[in-house]
């Protein structure tokens, strides 16, 4: 038993540190992976991942090594586009942001707010990368 509780906090070290996913805490903002699965095209995954940004809470500029498909669950969120203006969002809207295209979020409402993002990814590399 003990065996297994070890392999599995090691598992879950060797994850985070393969997905990024400790990098790309921010204040104000929590990732929760709901799932992520192979896919039939070789050497791609999907995954899926809740966001949950705190009123005025920004996750800064950073990237995907693959494409992001975002569903504003609740709230309001600006999205800044490298070269685009930004766009704003509300619960029920949805944002394709290609792979590598460097963006930003905030939560520009005064109560918490939520996404639902999707990726379309290369396996083993970082899900997010910040950028500068």
């Amino acid at each position: 038993m003990k065996k297994s509780i070890l392999t599995n906090i090691i598992a879950a070290i060797v994850f985070t540190l393969f997905t990024g996913t400790a990098l790309a805490q921010q204040p104000g903002i929590k990732r929760t992976e709901l799932q992520r699965h192979d896919l039939s095209t070789p050497g791609h995954e999907a995954a899926q991942t809740r966001i949950d940004f705190a009123p005025g809470a920004a996750f800064g500029k950073h990237t995907h090594p693959g494409e992001e498909i975002i569903y504003v669950l609740e709230g309001t969120l600006q999205y800044q586009i490298e070269g685009k203006a930004p766009v704003t969002l509300k619960a029920g809207q949805v944002l394709f942001i290609p792979a590598g295209t460097v963006h930003s979020a905030k939560n520009t409402g005064n109560t918490e707010a939520q996404e639902l993002a999707t990726y379309v990814v290369e396996k083993g590399k970082p899900l997010v990368v910040l950028t500068k």
